[in-house]
């Protein structure tokens, strides 16, 4: 019953995060969009302490059940193990601890995270990790999928569906979550929870404190037979049944062992301190764990403390007329990167942001993508090749777990400027090619740049943009909807910390 339980709230919790990274139109978030602020390291990171505290206190009643119920990767490397167990079965057995591996991983994790390396850091968060899988592999094929329904739909006179964009936002990004996916898929089909128990930071701060969890598996050597057939489908590999003992540090309550055992000799229950626990493999006192265990605390409380003060793109031919071909266009060298409405500051959100990819995913303008700076890898930034932020448009700000992005309203975005525009006049198809255009000015949604004569002595003089840039909030329709390629005429430089206006 307890791991029918387990399975079905872990699937429904997977299958619905999933969909959080899936879904173009960002109805689901309304909903749903609460599972992706439980993850643990998103909420560390957004110093939400109400669920933080529910986490740890999970973790220390019911063991590791984050992992292998709420965290999305975990349950991804179940259903991998879970297929690989249909080709051969009794496959696990006991490995000791590598806690050398697993500890120094958590160290450098922590002081990458207080140095303002986060972005490196989160190449393996699990969190992040599963979220970058999803957004750049699985998300393709579900728009792919979706544009089919919309052909079809379409041919039998319908809307049910409408076609949208699938496009690669980052190479350097989906070669690493290719490359995380095909590891994570050959781990966990060869020896089940091996990242969890040897790599996943997340996983060795809660392994820490599910060593005192209330309730856990334990092994009855009354009714023991010393069969090993719990081991041998312990996918976290942590039953050694010569010496009946469970190590709880590394067992995520899977309840796979209660299931297999014949002789009832497993029972999950609530922690005891006589001498039969004692026999059992469950000592009362561990002092090297507890000073593990306050040491990491100590140090994720700092880190907390601290954390509070390219594109490359597929083929895309644009037709005018359908004699041009329009040529793309390219990235500005940008001084200074443009980070989303609601992240304060460049730092604030290099500092908090976990590159989950989650705003990447519901942005419909495509106005976000993954950096490929080396000092914010992976970290989405603002670029307008594609499109160009709408100021009615808050979704990547509803979405962040972290709180990398704010949540604002769309009055507050028409008043937050996150760069502001600059003019390249030997780019502009006025001085260029001596026509008339004015496209910046009649699509800025701030009325921030007027049209003025080139030569103010001329009455039939052509006229040239001009850029207030107290009014301009830096949402990027001029330089998107400039005519001028490969490079706009006009573009948005950032402001490494915004404003108010």
């Amino acid at each position: 019953m307890l791991r029918t339980i387990r399975l079905t709230t872990a699937l429904i919790c997977f299958t619905l995060i999933t969909l959080l990274f899936l879904d173009f139109t960002g109805t689901l978030h309304t909903w749903f969009g609460w599972l992706a602020k439980i993850q643990f390291l998103p909420a560390v990171l957004a110093l939400n302490l109400g669920v933080v505290l529910f986490l740890i206190a999970l973790t220390w009643i019911f063991g590791r059940v984050y992992c292998s119920v709420i965290c999305p990767l975990g349950v991804f490397q179940d259903i991998v193990s879970w297929l690989a167990g249909k080709r051969k079965k009794n496959r696990f057995r006991y490995s000791p601890a590598l806690s050398w591996l697993r500890y120094g991983v958590l160290v450098i994790f922590i002081l990458a995270m207080i140095s303002g390396l986060g972005a490196w850091a989160a190449l393996v968060a699990p969190y992040s990790a599963y979220g970058r899988i999803a957004s750049n592999l699985f998300a393709p094929l579900w728009g792919w999928g979706n544009n089919l329904l919309a052909y079809l739909a379409e041919r039998a006179d319908s809307y049910a569906f409408y076609e949208t964009e699938v496009w690669l936002r980052s190479l350097p990004t989906f070669i690493i979550a290719t490359v995380t996916f095909i590891t994570l898929i050959i781990l966990a089909w060869r020896n089940g929870r091996t990242y969890c128990n040897t790599i996943c930071p997340v996983g060795t701060v809660l392994g820490l404190i599910s060593r005192f969890s209330i309730f856990k598996p334990v092994i009855d050597m009354s009714k023991c037979n010393g069969c090993g057939l719990c081991a041998r489908n312990c996918k976290a590999a942590c039953i050694n049944p010569k010496a009946h003992e469970i190590d709880y540090s590394r067992c995520v309550a899977c309840m796979d062992c209660i299931n297999k055992c014949r002789q009832g000799a497993i029972r999950y229950t609530r922690r005891k301190t006589n001498k039969t626990e004692i026999q059992a493999g469950q000592p009362t006192t561990d002092k090297p764990g507890r000073r593990n265990f306050f040491t990491v605390s100590a140090l994720l409380a700092t880190s907390a403390a601290l954390k509070a003060q390219e594109k490359v793109q597929l083929p895309d031919k644009k037709v005018d007329g359908g004699l041009a071909v329009i040529e793309d266009k390219k990235i500005p060298d940008r001084a200074t990167p443009v980070t989303p409405p609601g992240s304060l500051s460049a730092a604030n959100f290099s500092q908090h942001c976990t590159a989950c990819q989650l705003c990447v995913s519901v942005c419909t303008n495509h106005v976000l993508r993954p950096s490929g700076d080396l000092h914010t890898f992976m970290q989405p930034e603002v670029s307008y090749e594609r499109g160009y932020c709408r100021p009615e448009c808050v979704k990547c700000s509803e979405v962040c777990p972290t709180g990398a992005i704010r949540p604002i309203t769309k009055a507050d975005k028409t008043a937050i400027q996150i760069g502001h525009a600059v003019l390249i006049q030997e780019n502009c198809i006025v001085n260029r090619d001596g026509v008339t255009c004015g496209n910046c000015a009649r699509h800025c949604p701030t009325q921030a740049i007027l049209m003025v004569a080139k030569d103010p002595n001329d009455p039939d003089s052509p006229q040239l943009p001009v850029v207030n840039e107290e009014k301009c909030i830096g949402c990027g329709a001029c330089e998107n909807l400039c005519p001028s390629r490969p490079f706009s005429a006009i573009y948005v430089e950032g402001h490494e910390r915004h404003r108010n206006i």
